[in-house]
């Protein structure tokens, strides 16, 4: 088999594992679809966000939180799956074994990001299902926001398990890899306009937030399920496509440099 025939086989190997994991189909494939419900019923007799001054108007709370769960996913799927998962096969042993078979490092990391493409896809269904069917939430009708779904989706997931691969280079044992990246995870969404409105955070942590990418993600997906209205919100008062893709492109470049430099089948101090 050549390098992509590898990798595909890879990515359904890598798909049977992770649905087999129930913490992990709990913590990374149902937990924006759960927290977007925990948020809906919380908010639901709080009236419409964005409601005129005799209450008119506005989007529901459960449509407000969409395109923040969706960014969520995104990050959780790359970031916190592929940070915990490939530190556990380092301490496991898995990487060492792999090490010693002629399955190239591509065909890894193919199989890897294929997984959490196509259980991103699923996720993503899911979640909007659930909005639509049981909180009535609208969504666009739109073909070009559809389009920038699409991309900013796509964008994200792979910088997404970019970032995810590099970052599993962090923990110095398999068993210390949720108390590493989980804390950075969970940071990453209350200050990115995630859990909490983004245009209420002091102007300092927005400009914090702002270096990170889950920012441009939440950012992104805005302009596709709110409002046009909504975009006076933004910090710069306009949606800013073209700074999510610069920003978003800058994270996968310095992402792909620190997989070159860090990646290894057996850690250095092993």
């Amino acid at each position: 088999m050549n390098t992509i025939q590898l990798g595909f086989s890879r990515t359904a190997y890598e798909l049977r594992l992770y649905f087999r994991q129930g913490d992990s189909v709990f913590f990374t494939f149902l937990f924006p679809i759960l927290m977007l419900s925990v948020f809906a019923v919380a908010f639901s007799t709080s009236g419409n966000i964005g409601a005129a001054p005799d209450g008119s108007g506005g989007i529901s709370w459960a449509a407000f939180y969409v395109p923040g769960m969706v960014a969520a996913g995104m990050l959780l799927s790359g970031v916190q799956n592929l940070g915990v998962d490939i530190a556990g096969e380092k301490g496991d042993g898995t990487l060492k074994r792999l090490g010693g078979t002629p399955l190239p490092v591509f065909s890894y990391f193919m199989g890897k990001i294929g997984m959490v493409l196509v259980s991103s896809v699923f996720q993503v269904i899911l979640l909007l299902l659930v909005a639509r069917y049981a909180f009535n939430v609208e969504l666009p009708t739109e073909p070009e926001k559809w389009l920038t779904f699409a991309w900013v989706f796509l964008f994200g997931v792979i910088t997404s398990c970019v970032l995810g691969i590099a970052l599993s280079a962090l923990p110095r044992t398999g068993k210390s890899a949720t108390a590493v990246v989980i804390p950075i995870v969970l940071l990453l969404q209350f200050i990115s306009g995630v859990y909490l409105n983004f245009a209420q955070l002091p102007g300092w942590l927005q400009n914090f937030a702002s270096i990170f990418p889950l920012k441009w993600m939440a950012q992104g997906m805005r302009s596709v399920f709110l409002p046009a209205s909504f975009e006076v919100a933004e910090p710069s008062g306009a949606w800013d496509l073209g700074l999510v893709a610069l920003v978003l492109g800058l994270w996968l470049v310095v992402g792909l440099i620190l997989c070159r430099l860090t990646f290894r089948w057996i850690r250095k101090d092993s």
